[in-house]
């Protein structure tokens, strides 16, 4: 038999090879070719939208999915993270919230994971977070002790067991650490000498429409002061009591204060940026400053609180243009960093909060210690955790997959600012969002969602659909009653423009899987009651709260921005588009079970209490004129005398 030369054999071989392959990548492209041709429902994927697949562009697979074809392509682009708290969306990328989610539940599970669990521990933390020593009494806001001594009697020696009370860890209170807001809003007024401090604390107690809480000469928590309107005191003072119901459960604890309050729901202190961050740098150097030692403030409104190098101090402030423009597709992956004007100066175009006094007022010459419900990032208000709203649970709701209204909900009034002939109102938050979520005429984008078992797959560009087939079958958001907060001519004019429904039962709201929260006059007052609902919360506010370092959006709740641009994106993802499809429930269940659970393992009332007590501690230490005798000192606070350990033994409960 003859056999072909060596390199003959390797020639034909490679023929064979190249052919194989050849034969194997026409085969490969047949189906695209003929699906590239082929009509589907009166319409036909063209060339191009076909080749945006091999781009790992969801452009062209879109109309693809919506027939029923699958897509194998695989997203290859990478989202970018901005220190705006937003992530920019690129369209070769998988959709967005698959990594907001899974990056959130990360960071709370290593929150979780690091937090302290003795007061070594809880120390150490606070001392590396704060660079000082933590306030007197920390001990007894943070760990049970259980210490032994020998006390003499009777010539004999008796061994008693100190049980030293805590309230944090016999009221199961988690996350001991996260107190951050707590040092953010006491940090500047450290720079302020002690003296000058009970000087503008006196002086807030005479301003009207204010009121005092402290400790009273028998020591109990009382209302120390009023400066109300006549006739306003049944009022003002209703949160005032709800506040020290719940401080009277630890009044034989704290220390000696008086703290002034405003009554109202919104803060009323705008900061200046100079002289915020010259009392933090005096205070990072453990120095003082008086009322002479301050400089002048920047009279530039709103924007006298931010950074002269800030985007709100780079734009043309011009509130009857159109507010900056933006990135096209973004969601929020930090919502703290979301919420500030001084990143984010179109707020000043959205929020009633802004727009109530056009530019803004002038800045404080100093900063005052007062306590309001709520803040914003411009200003220096001290936040508190407002018992208002508050509900143990919420026990009559079906669970998430029994809910049967797969539309967003949002009932409310008109409140957010006062609307009139020459107020900018329609553009107030609350106002922009019932004709937002009620317009039929034109069309919305809004990114697709993967069908399930392609989440790896590239998100694309936005697609586009008409409002009147959206907002009808998605949304159910409206004004309830009547006007309010209008002068007679401009309430009977929004009588014409809105539709103002009746407001519905508890019943009848808890039949919706989704639901919205929203600011009003301040901060929202029914976030504790939604998100313990069963329901998937989405929120959109500018007001950092004092629960804002123990919850973990995209784990607990939905976050939105305040323009609303990604609202759709958002209800899409989870509900599926106007005929459910590419819903992904099931992260929505999680995320409504979770916040659920979370609201009531982390916004009890014992939580309540807990962030009070240390807030108070922090704030008597800060106003006392000798700061270090505040200041815990771990043997003076701990020491017992001791002895041998002889005689009998004795049981004594300290509290």
């Amino acid at each position: 038999m003859y056999i072909l030369p060596a390199s003959t054999r390797s020639r034909r071989y490679i023929r064979v090879l190249v052919a194989g392959f050849a034969l194997c990548a026409l085969s490969a492209q047949l189906p695209a070719f003929f699906h590239r041709f082929s009509p589907v429902d009166n319409g036909t994927i063209t060339e191009t939208q076909e080749s945006g697949l091999e781009e790992g562009s969801r452009e062209g697979s879109s109309r693809l999915e919506q027939k029923g074809y699958a897509t194998t392509a695989r997203a290859r682009g990478q989202h970018s993270y901005h220190v705006d708290g937003l992530v920019h969306v690129n369209p070769k990328g998988p959709h967005p919230i698959f990594e907001l989610m899974d990056r959130a539940e990360k960071a709370w599970n290593e929150k979780l994971r690091k937090a302290s669990s003795s007061l070594d521990e809880a120390i150490n933390e606070y001392r590396r977070r704060y660079r000082r020593n933590p306030p007197k009494g920390f001990d007894k806001w943070y760990v049970l002790y259980v210490l032994h001594t020998l006390v003499p009697s009777a010539g004999c020696y008796h061994y008693l067991m100190f049980t030293r009370w805590s309230y944090v860890q016999s009221h199961d209170v988690r996350l001991p650490d996260e107190y951050d807001q707590i040092y953010h809003d006491l940090e500047p007024f450290w720079g302020l000498e002690p003296s000058y401090l009970l000087e503008l604390q006196a002086e807030r107690e005479l301003k009207e429409d204010t009121y005092t809480i402290g400790k009273n000469a028998s020591g109990q928590i009382d209302i120390l002061k009023t400066s109300f309107h006549e006739g306003r005191y049944d009022q003002l003072i209703v949160n005032a009591n709800n506040i020290m119901s719940i401080l009277r459960d630890i009044e034989h604890l704290l220390p000696d204060f008086r703290a002034t309050f405003t009554p109202h729901d919104s803060p009323n202190l705008v900061t200046d940026h100079v002289i915020k961050s010259t009392l933090l740098e005096a205070s990072s150097t453990g120095s003082y400053l008086n009322k002479d030692q301050l400089p002048p403030i920047h009279r530039l409104g709103w924007r006298s609180a931010c950074h002269p190098d800030s985007p709100a101090r780079r734009i043309d402030f011009d509130l009857d243009g159109p507010p900056p423009p933006k990135f096209p597709k973004t969601f929020i992956h930090n919502h703290r960093q979301s919420m500030d004007p001084c990143l984010h100066p179109n707020l000043f175009w959205l929020h009633g909060q802004f727009l109530s006094h056009n530019l803004g007022p002038s800045p404080y010459p100093t900063m005052i210690p007062e306590f309001s419900s709520c803040n914003t990032d411009l200003h220096h208000n001290i936040r508190i955790p407002t018992p208002y709203g508050w509900v143990e649970d919420v026990t009559d709701d079906p669970p998430f997959p029994e809910k049967e209204d797969e539309r967003l909900l949002w009932r409310g009034t008109n409140t957010g600012m006062h609307h009139s002939p020459s107020s900018r109102w329609h553009n107030a938050h609350r106002d922009r969002l019932v004709r937002t979520a009620n317009e039929i005429n034109g069309t919305l984008d809004f990114l697709l969602p993967p069908k399930p078992g392609y989440d790896d797959s590239p998100v694309g560009g936005p697609q586009t659909l008409r409002r009147a087939r959206v907002n009808p079958a998605m949304m159910d958001v409206a004004f309830v009653r009547a006007p309010t907060q209008c002068d007679d001519s401009t309430c009977d004019y929004m009588k014409k423009i809105y539709e103002y429904k009746r407001m519905q039962s508890l019943k009848e709201a808890g039949n919706y899987k989704y639901v919205l929260d929203v600011d009003g006059n301040g901060w929202s007052g029914r976030f504790k009651r939604l998100i313990t609902s069963n329901a998937l919360v989405f929120k959109s506010t500018i007001f950092p709260e004092w629960f804002g370092d123990r919850v973990a959006p995209w784990v607990h709740y939905v976050p939105i921005q305040t323009d609303l641009s990604d609202l759709y994106d958002a209800l899409i993802f989870f509900r599926g588009d106007p005929n459910g499809e590419g819903a992904h429930e099931d992260l929505g269940r999680k995320i409504a079970l979770q916040g659920r659970e979370w609201s009531k393992s982390y916004w009890r009332r014992e939580d309540i209490i807990a962030y009070f007590y240390r807030l108070f501690l922090e704030y008597a230490r800060l106003m006392s004129t000798d700061r270090g005798a505040m200041t815990y000192n771990e043997e003076g606070e701990l020491s017992l005398q001791t002895g041998p350990k002889e005689g009998p033994i004795e049981d004594a409960l300290l509290h």
